[in-house]
């Protein structure tokens, strides 16, 4: 990108959630004053690209998109990475290939930098299945037209997911699928389907290209041939090149109802009517990506058996007969989706790791028991699919341990307390407990009148409450049950760290040393064996462990530890996790009896670590076993 501000732009599109100054200082490498000079400089663009708000700042994806629609093509085409985007395309178009000469002439610029970008694309194109061909002064793309797809499949997915404006031209050149979209999650549900609006822009990305070849006579040859030609690449060394984003399946057709549904819309959207081949292929994406089948899992007794365990372990509430089905459901497709590699993108994947840690290791281990069972091998954001099921579910049965108990003292009035009761009733829901009370006996007091003499926790509203003191209430009642947690974190943390199991310095090594180093300490201890930490290495290898930019909790799926316990290594030197730089890692270990504490000090562990300035202030004050306690316990209790 060519100027700094857009640096910004792509660190906030890489994130649903608000992302604070600090972090985004952390990533950018300046000052907090300086994000906020490139916060100001994205928003005079004409419009309000980046929002700013109590937690931070969020990408307005849709005010970006109007602003790269905004430029121009030839604005988009003038940088090298824009220039060389445009090249693969008009490469993938042309039958015949491109003349070197006059693809410089048109993108004014000399020969030489034609024959750079050339090279670029060269490299580009290693493990795709497509291969640059030259002639002369002609050179073309040669290779099946679903790895043609699949090479401007993701060349759109760049620019989506960076935000960057070289590419915007990509983009525009394909339908705009907006009414197609609504049209066919309204006839999936119609024919019985169950949508899922999360994958659906990746393969309605996939409709779109369809139509622009079609469109230009580059069409799928039959189903089985199609099939043959999209998962060839894998056989030269890319296993996943074929499968990921154009490959036909053979082990199934597709539903004829789903290939009824897109040949009507299609035709009525677009006025274009698609060979067989590529109905065929386009409802077998949707079939196993984005629409569930509400008929007869035939995997549900596996997944009753996986959940019933998941409980069992993890003392959590799973086995509610409709959800069963509907993960059952879910399975089923994940299953088709792995058997060709043809795995769905999760939008939320790095937000659900980092915000709900237990529920995506729950989904991990539900992973883990699929591939042991059933052969299904997943990736992370089919993991976060799984996650996202187990999460809502837990929602729906979450336990009322963080209850806080609030006191209304209201003078004798007429009805008055009674409406303030109700009013506080349904603003907070169960997140506290109203009742009769002494004050002295509650948690919080919500009083009319102030008290005679102090308490330690009391807001005072008006007899007829405002939206504001409502809001206080609400907020005080959060800083209360958050002081609870961090409190019992503390108390755990405090009699699971000792001394020999904090670790300062781990000499260059890479993740899976650091695992045995910790794990090592934890033996010497007493409280794991070697087969603890190899399960630690198995469930790293599933997927990374590292659940904010700066930590890392490995941890094995088993409880078999003689007791909890945690040892802590911490580095100044960034140590390489995944695609992650993590200076904390924290192999936890937990015993039979502890399955209990698991959900709070697993959840709690990430979340105080979640903003690098508390990362760094550990790093930077814990240099011995006193400063490592001191400063966990400030980090907890704050």
């Amino acid at each position: 990108m060519s100027d700094n501000w857009e640096r910004l732009v792509e660190v906030l599109a890489d994130d649903d959630a608000p992302v604070t100054a600090a972090r985004l200082a952390d990533r950018l490498g300046v000052s907090a004053r300086t994000v906020r000079s490139y916060v100001a400089q994205a928003n005079r663009t004409g419009e309000m690209v980046v929002e700013s708000g109590p937690d931070g700042y969020r990408l307005d994806r849709m005010a970006w998109a109007r602003v790269l629609h905004a430029r121009s093509d030839a604005e988009a085409t003038a940088t090298p990475d824009g220039r060389r985007a445009r090249l693969i395309r008009d490469l993938v178009d042309a039958r015949d290939g491109l003349d070197v000469h006059d693809v410089a002439s048109e993108a004014h610029v000399s020969e030489s930098t034609v024959e750079a970008d050339l090279g670029r694309v060269r490299a580009r194109l290693q493990n795709t299945g497509l291969a640059l061909v030259r002639d002369g002064s002609r050179v073309r793309i040669a290779g099946p037209e679903t790895a043609m797809r699949r090479l401007l499949g993701s060349l759109v997915r760049e620019e989506g997911r960076r935000g960057i404006r070289d590419l915007s031209s990509l983009r525009a050149g394909f339908p705009s699928m907006e009414g197609f979209r609504s049209s066919l999650v309204s006839g999936l549900r119609d024919a019985g389907y169950a949508p899922n609006e999360y994958a659906l822009d990746d393969v309605l990305l996939h409709v779109a290209i369809a139509l622009d070849r079609v469109g230009r006579d580059h069409v799928l040859v039959d189903a089985e041939d199609a099939a043959t030609s999209a998962t060839a690449p894998a056989a030269s060394g890319a296993p996943d090149a074929g499968a990921e984003d154009g490959a036909v399946s053979t082990a199934a057709s597709a539903p004829a109802a789903l290939s009824m549904l897109l040949d009507r819309l299609v035709r009525a959207e677009f006025d274009v009517r698609l060979p067989p081949a590529e109905l065929e292929h386009l409802a077998r994406l949707v079939g196993t990506r984005v629409a569930t089948s509400q008929q007869g899992p035939a995997r549900e007794a596996v997944v009753r058996e996986i959940v019933a365990r998941i409980s069992q372990e993890w003392l959590v509430e799973l086995g509610d007969d409709r959800f069963i089905e509907r993960l059952a459901l879910h399975v089923e497709n994940l299953a088709a989706r792995a058997a060709e590699q043809s795995y769905s993108r999760n939008p939320l994947t790095a937000s659900i790791k980092s915000a709900y840690p237990l529920i995506y290791d729950l989904a991990v281990y539900l992973a883990s028991e699929l591939a042991r069972l059933e052969g299904i091998t997943v990736n992370d954001d089919e993991i976060a699919y799984l996650a996202m099921h187990l999460g809502a579910q837990l929602e729906r049965t979450r336990s009322r341990g963080d209850v806080v108990r609030v006191a209304v003292d209201v003078p004798e009035y007429h009805d008055a307390r009674e409406l303030l009761v109700e009013r506080l009733r349904n603003a907070l829901g169960d997140e506290v407990d109203l009742v009769d009370d002494e004050p002295d006996e509650a948690d919080l007091v919500v009083a009319v009148l102030p008290p005679d003499s102090p308490m330690p926790a009391v807001i005072t509203v008006a007899p007829f409450p405002t939206d504001d003191d409502v809001d206080r209430v609400r907020a005080e009642v959060a800083r209360l049950r958050r002081g609870r947690r961090r409190a019992r974190l503390a108390s755990t943390l405090s009699h699971s760290i000792g001394p020999e199991l904090f670790v300062r310095g781990v000499g260059g090594r890479d993740r899976e040393a650091v695992i045995r180093l910790l794990g090592d300490r934890l033996i010497d201890a007493g409280v794991i064996d070697d087969a603890y930490v190899q399960g630690a290495l198995e469930r790293e290898r599933m997927s990374s462990t590292a659940f904010t930019d700066l930590l890392a909790v490995p941890h094995a799926m088993t409880m078999t530890a003689t007791r909890s316990a945690i040892a802590i290594a911490i580095d100044e030197r960034a140590i390489e996790w995944g695609e992650a730089n993590v200076h904390v890692v924290a192999l936890i270990a937990f015993a039979e009896d502890g399955r209990a504490e698991f959900q709070s000090v697993f959840d709690q562990f990430v979340e105080a670590f979640s903003e690098p300035e508390n990362v760094r202030r550990l790093v930077r004050g814990a240099t011995d076993y006193p400063g490592l306690l001191a400063e966990l316990s400030g980090l907890m209790t704050t």
